[in-house]
């Protein structure tokens, strides 16, 4: 069996045809990839018997993808997450975005890069299985300032691992966070499951409280210690989700950015395990911040892999990225990147088994 495979996966309206590029590892273990949005369509890995099973959600086919914006397995940019009040200022310039999330702009905007078609500029074995794809995001895109030249490079590492990388370069200063958005859930994308019984740790001592559109609110970061948000050591999901707590109402459960160690290069962001299945993910990054996404707003509209409809915490999502709202909050990590800057950030997704 080759390492990468290539396929048709369907067209855009304009006749455009969509690839799927399949990624193989070891034991059944890959990756599939589509141009469109850089998304991970599908994600196989071995369970504690040796059996793969697809961890991602998503859809069959590729009409599922361009009827609802769901965000399942894509690339988010211009900026991940929330900015407030879809604006901010740059320079003394005033910048301003559509707001596609109550008052706030969220994930680039309403055509962000995950409902763009991306280009394959590189599909290569060595030294591993690798698909690249670049994206160029023209000046005032979305309301985003410079010209932007973006690449995603998807690699299969090792026999289970799976690496995801970010580059990009701007002609004038602007703001920029880029995450992939996958839905996980270790028992398998069909198998009808909850992930409330997945044990999360997050080696993060404080988190940033929000307010009622997700917003951080306009204080320090929270210690986590002492509340439902302490993940410090593997805690079941579901065991403290309905606990009466203001940011556990304000969010339907957890959607929140955790303020990983600083410094620089790879490092653990979360470690996840099925009890059910035995598949164990470990989740690497350079990133100063992760949201966890609990699969709040996953309502029952949505028809995914298998004819499922995907309801709330069939899933969970693990985004690193730049803390939210950090355009407007100098006191944050800044995300700013100016011309002659290369921006480059790294996930590593590492499996194994209970």
């Amino acid at each position: 069996m080759t390492p990468i495979d290539r396929e048709p996966f369907g067209r855009l309206p304009d006749g455009s045809v969509v690839e799927r590029v399949t990624l193989r590892g070891g034991h059944g273990f890959t990756a599939a990839i589509l141009p469109f949005g850089a998304t991970l369509q599908s994600l196989m890995t071995p369970d504690r018997d040796g059996h793969c099973d697809d961890i991602v959600l998503g859809h069959d086919d590729f009409d599922g993808y361009l009827a609802q914006r769901k965000f399942f397995g894509a690339t988010i940019g211009r900026y991940a997450n929330r900015i407030a009040g879809g604006r901010f200022v740059l320079d003394g310039a005033a910048v301003a975005l559509e707001a596609n999330n109550g008052p706030n702009a969220l994930h680039g905007g309403p055509q962000g890069f995950d409902r763009q078609l991306w280009r394959i500029v590189d599909v290569s074995d060595s030294p591993g299985p690798t698909l690249v794809l670049e994206r160029a995001s023209p000046h005032g895109e979305e309301g985003y300032p410079g010209n932007l030249e973006t690449r995603v490079t998807y690699r299969v590492r090792s026999t289970t691992e799976l690496s995801v990388t970010y580059e990009a370069t701007t002609d004038r200063p602007t703001f920029l966070n880029l995450t992939n958005h996958s839905f996980f859930n270790l028992n398998g994308a069909r198998s009808a499951t909850q992930i409330l019984d997945h044990r999360l740790t997050i080696p993060s001592e404080r988190f940033l409280a929000v307010d009622a559109t997700a917003i951080p609110l306009p204080e320090p970061p929270r210690p986590v210690e002492g509340t439902p948000f302490d993940f410090r050591s593997p805690v079941a999901i579901g065991s403290r989700i309905r606990m009466d707590d203001e940011q556990l109402r304000l969010g339907r459960g957890y959607d929140h950015n955790y303020c990983l160690a600083s410094g620089t290069g790879l490092r653990l962001a979360a470690r996840l395990e099925a009890p059910r299945s035995g598949r164990v993910m470990e989740l690497f990054t350079d990133q100063p911040g992760l949201q966890f996404y609990s699969g709040n707003f996953l309502d029952g509209s949505t028809s995914g892999k298998g004819g499922l409809l995907y309801r709330q915490s069939d899933a969970l999502c693990l985004e690193p990225h730049a803390w939210p709202d950090t355009p407007n909050r100098p006191d944050f990590p800044s995300a700013r990147l100016d011309p002659g800057q290369i921006y480059r950030r790294t996930i590593v997704y590492r499996f194994s088994t209970l």
